[in-house]
């Protein structure tokens, strides 16, 4: 989460509007939710996608989840722009 806020601070002085992740995504198994709502979740998220002018991956030490890779595969299926935090990865996948 604290790449989350990071980006979300650089990305808004940048003059940016900031479309983030609406809960810590690390705390499913915590949280006990249900394939359904994750599901669900995902879905909502890539509503957000659809809103945006671009995405910002945040590969911490270039790694990416699985809700993540979907993430880009719909921003790459939508023709959305993709920025990487980490520079390095994104050559492997686009």
């Amino acid at each position: 989460m604290q790449a989350f806020q990071e980006a979300n601070v650089r990305e808004t002085l940048a003059g940016r509007i900031v479309l983030t992740v609406g809960c810590d995504t690390k705390s499913d198994e915590r949280r006990g939710l249900s394939e359904k709502v994750k599901a669900e979740r995902d879905a909502f998220h890539r509503e957000k996608i659809d809103l945006a002018d671009e995405i910002l991956v945040l590969n911490v030490r270039r790694y990416v989840g699985r809700s993540t890779a979907g993430d880009i595969l719909h921003a790459w299926r939508t023709n959305k722009p993709i920025r990487w935090r980490e520079e390095t990865i994104g050559e492997q996948y686009c």
